[in-house]
């Protein structure tokens, strides 16, 4: 289960490089991040945002005529390879007969 698990992340962090990489999906860093600083008193700290912008992918299909080759069927008499196999007498049988 943990392996599936494993994998199932690996493929998911594989197709979010592929798609980085393809420029189908872009990150853009909104705010910089900040420590909390420390004193006697401690302020809180701030975590970055961010905004994704995806690419779009259209499918569809459009006619075209295209020139196909085309086969014809017809029946010819040919010579084949044949092959026998004949079995070992059995060795008991030939045993007996003696």
């Amino acid at each position: 289960m943990m392996r599936a698990i494993l994998a199932l992340i690996g493929i998911a962090a594989l197709v979010l490089v592929g798609l980085m990489a393809l420029g189908m999906l872009r990150f853009e860093q909104q705010d910089d991040a900040a420590l909390p600083k420390i004193r006697f008193s401690m302020e809180e700290g701030r975590m970055p945002s961010f905004k994704a912008e995806t690419g779009k992918i259209s499918v569809g299909s459009t006619n075209t005529t295209v020139e196909l080759p085309t086969v014809e069927m017809r029946n010819t008499t040919i010579s084949l390879p044949t092959l026998e196999v004949e079995q070992a007498p059995n060795a008991t049988a030939a045993a007996k007969e003696e």
